[in-house]
């Protein structure tokens, strides 16, 4: 896929899904167990700025990150990195993705269909 801009909403995400998580200190967190779901923060590159999430629990050990706001070029097979404060909780592979913002503002503008020039810039994802 690729987007006609660096910016393009079809480039950000606020919903992933991990592999088994690999917990560093508890195997989950207590808090995650007892309320099936956390919030904490999140990071899927090295040096990037630390991102508000809150993960749910399956059953299989992976989780579901849910961002506060979408973030730009997430990608399966990248790590995701869960912090509290200062500590590093643990991380999972990323699986796969929820749809990108441009999918979910095309869900809501189904009434305004797109002028023909934006269909064409448009390659749809794979």
């Amino acid at each position: 896929f690729k987007a006609p801009s660096r910016d393009h909403p079809a480039l950000y995400r606020d919903l992933l899904r991990t592999n088994r998580v690999h917990w560093i200190a508890e195997e989950p967190p207590a808090e995650l167990v007892r309320e099936k779901m956390m919030e904490c923060h999140f990071r899927f590159r090295h040096q990037m700025a630390l991102v508000p999430c809150v993960l749910t629990l399956n059953q299989d050990g992976s989780v579901w990150v849910t961002l506060v706001k979408p973030a730009r070029a997430i990608t399966p097979g990248q790590f995701a990195v869960f912090y509290k404060g200062d500590e590093c909780l643990g991380s999972g592979k990323i699986l796969r993705m929820g749809p990108s913002v441009y999918t979910l503002q095309q869900g809501k503008n189904q009434g305004d269909s797109p002028k023909k020039e934006e269909v064409d810039k448009i390659e749809p994802a794979t």
